[in-house]
């Protein structure tokens, strides 16, 4: 025991020792990626941490290899399963109700609060930040992509197919995308370019940088190198195997996907019932579905691959902090479901991933429950920066401060006692809880079970959550009901159960942190 104790001591005090070392001899890099509706359907996630079995087995090798020189979440849980209010919150470090965005209408800056983004930190501290596709939600919803927080004018890329084609589903054959490259193909080239022209001052320690690269898919629409569908055949793929809706859910608990048949391949299924309360595609779209979106993982890897083989490259992989995460989950057809807007895992838990050199080369696994919050702190921690003081439970007018906790000491023992053990997220159905009032699904993920309260939500001046004017509970018995199909919030015999998990998710996420954070 005693050896065991003074091991875990000595791995401390060389991993402090090698971030100390990184600070005196220039400070890491960061290069950070996001790719957007990526649920965990990557190998590395395969098992139990997968959101649903698939056939056949992820080709991602690209994202494994990173996920072996990592500290891999294996349990990561976004605040709100749709882009805008996600990213907000990475980027921030502020939950919804601190941020007030719920949305993909609002930008913080102008109702939550002008807080210090990620990258601005990284900026203030001397970094040159360049950003370029999808990190912040662009347009209005950002400001134009958050302007103070880069030193470098803004790239995008277009995506020319969705404009010319309007299909769904659209596999395109090499010949074409070299006349017409397909947008993350554009990506992977602006970074690598990017690369390119930070190396020599990031090799010299003359300026890092921190580089941010958002993916587009496979968000939809799936168009993607036709060659990537070879991985997936057809015949090898299967359908969801809960193809209905959870028993006894709350019909607030559903996301009408109705315009997902908006496009020109999905025209024979647009029926006045789709999108509707266990309504399901044929058998074959369904498959294809899935396959595309499979497919569009694959292309993601691939172009992934290629900007880390170009940071190994320039010399820069043993000084770069490299992470990489999915804004949400997204459901491919679980309980009759598509997109994302809900509260079930299948949409709230995501990939997530931080190689730090030097301290994760040998990979780090940890199945404690962590949330999108915890980013910022931890890569603030881990690049040797000054660390994020707690929110006060008032912190509009607080710039800089944390709603999450850094996950540094996980990389050094992933099965810390001393860490929280819920993870919280929420979706508003009804309204924008800005000018008015909403309904809101408080969801909280615990180790054993998810449970969730559809209350109605006071908007401004208040912003509170009226926990007596209910529409709805459920409660899911992870051990004994993984993919979430059957809602016991009523069943006598989980009674007392639900009384203490409505407890603790009215205290909220200040309640679940650990003694040595309060």
């Amino acid at each position: 025991m005693y050896l065991a104790k003074s091991s875990r001591s000595i791995m401390k005090i060389l991993f402090f020792y090698l971030l100390c070392l990184g600070a005196v001899h220039g400070r890491k890099n960061v290069l950070f990626f996001v790719a957007d509706d990526m649920r965990p359907s990557i190998g590395a996630y395969d098992g139990p941490d997968s959101p649903s079995p698939v056939h056949p087995k992820m080709h991602t090798p690209n994202f494994d290899a990173l996920a072996a020189r990592s500290l891999l979440l294996k349990q990561a849980y976004v605040s709100v399963a749709l882009c805008n209010p996600s990213r907000t919150a990475v980027l921030t470090s502020r939950r919804p109700d601190t941020s007030h965005i719920w949305c993909n209408d609002l930008y913080f800056r102008q109702y939550g609060g002008n807080f210090t983004t990620l990258p601005e930190y990284f900026k203030q501290n001397g970094y040159r930040t360049i950003g370029m596709g999808k990190i912040f939600h662009p347009g209005i919803l950002s400001g134009g992509d958050d302007p103070v927080s880069w030193t470098d004018p803004y790239t995008h890329a277009d995506d020319d197919y969705i404009r010319a084609d309007d299909l769904l589903i659209e596999p395109v054959s090499e010949e074409r995308a070299k006349a017409r490259p397909l947008q993350d193909q554009l990506l992977a080239e602006y970074a690598i370019q990017a690369l390119k022209e930070v190396a020599p001052k990031a090799r010299s320690g003359e300026q890092p940088f921190f580089l941010a690269v958002g993916f587009r898919k496979p968000h939809i629409t799936w168009n993607f190198p036709a060659r990537f569908k070879e991985y997936y055949p057809l015949e090898s793929l299967r359908l969801p195997p809960n193809y209905y809706a959870p028993v006894g859910m709350p019909a607030m608990a559903w996301h009408n996907f109705f315009n997902l048949t908006r496009f020109k391949d999905m025209q024979p299924y647009n029926v006045t019932q789709a999108g509707q309360i266990n309504f399901t595609f044929p058998d074959q779209i369904t498959l294809e579905m899935r396959q595309a979106y499979y497919s569009c993982i694959s292309y993601i890897d691939y172009e992934l691959g290629r900007v880390i083989a170009e940071l190994d490259n320039q010399g820069l992989t043993n000084n770069t902090i490299i992470s990489f995460f999915g804004d949400h989950g997204w459901h491919l057809g679980e309980h009759a479901e598509w997109q994302k807007e809900t509260n079930f895992d299948d949409t709230t838990h995501a990939p997530m991933m931080i190689h730090v050199p030097g301290v994760t080369d040998h990979g780090v696994v940890t199945e404690k429950l962590t949330e999108f919050v915890d980013l910022y702190p931890t890569l603030v921690e881990a690049a040797g920066l000054p660390k994020l003081n707690m929110c006060p439970p008032n912190s509009q007018n607080v710039s800089l401060c944390t709603e999450g906790m850094s996950m540094v000491p996980l990389m050094t023992n992933p099965t810390l006692d001393d860490w929280k053990n819920v993870a919280f997220s929420e979706y508003s159905r009804i309204g924008n809880g800005i000018d008015s009032d909403s309904v809101i699904g408080y969801s909280m993920r615990t180790e054993m079970y998810r449970y969730t309260e559809w209350v109605n939500f006071k908007a401004m001046p208040i912003y509170k959550p009226l926990w007596d004017q209910q529409h709805g509970a459920e409660l899911y018995d992870h051990t004994k009901d993984p993919e979430e199909n059957y809602n016991r919030a009523d069943d006598p015999s989980y009674k007392d159960i639900r009384v203490e998990l409505s407890r603790n998710l009215r205290l909220g996420w200040r309640g679940a942190l650990p003694n040595r954070r309060v």
